[in-house]
């Protein structure tokens, strides 16, 4: 059963795409959802993924497939305003201003995914325009992106290859902070950070790999480890 929200969203996007070819976007979906942000919108999506109505397509930028459409009596009637059939004469997009709910607060927030960041030897760390929806409950204040993890130098952190780091822009780190170092401005990756003597000294947390040495001077910490995403297929 869906909700109501749920219902005008697929309804929406069925539209869209039969109109353009194309899915809206997360802005347009808010917009004509009457929705505050657009973590409802995240949250919408969700559910309609977990009950297989729709199925986002991977690699591509707000790519959504509609699987199938939900029954005539496939809808939760939550109040009894919000249960009235709509009029055949008018299209779902142009109904649904009129079903609005306040929203939960916000508990999904988008940050920028920049690509995979090494957890072993260092690798080119690249940029990209992909977004990464993270629950707002592990991050704190200030700026964040995120960078998949690449190797296996970390798993002794409980960092394992394929996860998300969700990192906290910052440029200066204490001693035993996981961080983000760039190395001669070319290369990225996450380590322990240690000062040693006049060295900067970044760490593993795999025995299988040694510590790596550097000059102040070639070193940039680009940020630090606020939490993690795994994902289970």
């Amino acid at each position: 059963m869906l909700t109501r929200k749920q219902h005008e969203l697929i309804c929406f996007i069925s539209d869209r795409l039969e109109e353009t070819g194309v899915s809206p976007s997360f802005e347009e979906m808010k917009d004509a959802l009457d929705l505050k942000s657009k973590s409802g919108v995240h949250r919408l999506i969700s559910a309609l993924e977990e009950r297989q109505f729709i199925r986002r397509l991977p690699n591509r930028a707000r790519a959504l497939e509609v699987l199938k459409m939900p029954e005539r009596g496939d809808v939760v009637k939550l109040t009894r305003k919000t249960a009235a059939p709509m009029s055949p004469a008018m299209s779902p997009a142009s109904q649904l201003s009129q079903h609005s709910r306040p929203e939960p607060a916000n508990d999904v927030i988008e940050i920028p995914l920049h690509g995979r960041i090494a957890a072993g030897l260092p690798i080119e760390a690249f940029e990209s325009s992909a977004m990464l929806s993270v629950p707002a409950a592990l991050l704190g204040k200030g700026d964040h992106y995120a960078l998949e993890v690449s190797g296996d130098s970390m798993v002794e952190a409980g960092i394992l290859d394929g996860d998300y780091a969700l990192i906290r822009r910052q440029d200066v780190a204490r001693d035993g902070e996981i961080v983000v170092a760039l190395i001669e401005d070319a290369e990225a990756t996450l380590k322990y950070f240690r000062r040693e003597g006049a060295m900067v000294r970044l760490d593993p947390a795999n025995r299988a790999y040694d510590p790596q040495r550097y000059a102040p001077q070639q070193v940039r910490v680009q940020g630090k480890l606020a939490g993690l995403l795994r994902r289970y297929d």
